[in-house]
C-alpha cells in the first residue's frame, strides 16, 4: 500500500469512532494483523512505516493514547532497531503505554497504564512500574510566584511513607 495512503488511514483511525470496529479495520487495511474482538482506544498510534510488523491477537484492548512502535531509524532509512510487536490473545494494555520494537506481550497479560514496554512480557502477568510514592515533602509550592529553584530548596526528606 502506498505510504501516504497508509499514513492518512493511520491519522483517521486515531480519531474516528468505532474502537471495536472501524479503528481495527483501518489498521488491518494498513497491513497490521488484528484478531477478533479487539478494542483500539482513541489517539492510539500504530507505527506508520511498518504496520505490517504488528500482530494483535483476539479479545485485546489497547488503551487510549498508547503508542506501538515497530522501528527506529537513524537518518534516512538506517535501521537502528526494527522488529515485530506481537500482542497475544486476551491482553489488556492500559492508557498511555509505549510498546517498543521486538516485544511480545504474552497471552492474558495486563500492562499497567503509563508503562514503557522495552522487553517481552510473560503470559498472564501484571506488568508495569512500581506504584508511585512520596519522594519528598514540599514546604514551598511550585508556582509562578516562587519558581523552580525556590521549590527545590524547599524540598525535605519524606516523613510520610
Amino acid at each position: 500500500m502506498h505510504r501516504l495512503f497508509g499514513a492518512g488511514l493511520s491519522r483517521v483511525a486515531m480519531i474516528c469512532p468505532g474502537g471495536d470496529s472501524v479503528r481495527p479495520q483501518l489498521h488491518r487495511w494498513r497491513g497490521a494483523r488484528i484478531g477478533n474482538k479487539v478494542w483500539i482506544g482513541l489517539f492510539v498510534y500504530i507505527d506508520e512505516l511498518h504496520p505490517e510488523a504488528l500482530s494483535i491477537g483476539n479479545n485485546c484492548t489497547i488503551g487510549i493514547r498508547t503508542s506501538i512502535i515497530t522501528h527506529f531509524y537513524w537518518g534516512p532509512r538506517q535501521a537502528a532497531s526494527n522488529g515485530p510487536v506481537v500482542i497475544e490473545d486476551d491482553v489488556f494494555i492500559g492508557p498511555h503505554c509505549v510498546i517498543l520494537p521486538n516485544v511480545r506481550v504474552g497471552a492474558g497479560s495486563v500492562i499497567q497504564a503509563g508503562t514503557v514496554v522495552t522487553r517481552s512480557v510473560p503470559p498472564r502477568t501484571l506488568w508495569g512500574p512500581p506504584e508511585a510514592g512520596v519522594l519528598a515533602e514540599a514546604s514551598t509550592p511550585l508556582t509562578a510566584n516562587t519558581g523552580y529553584l525556590t521549590f527545590l530548596r524547599g524540598l525535605r526528606p519524606p516523613t510520610i511513607r
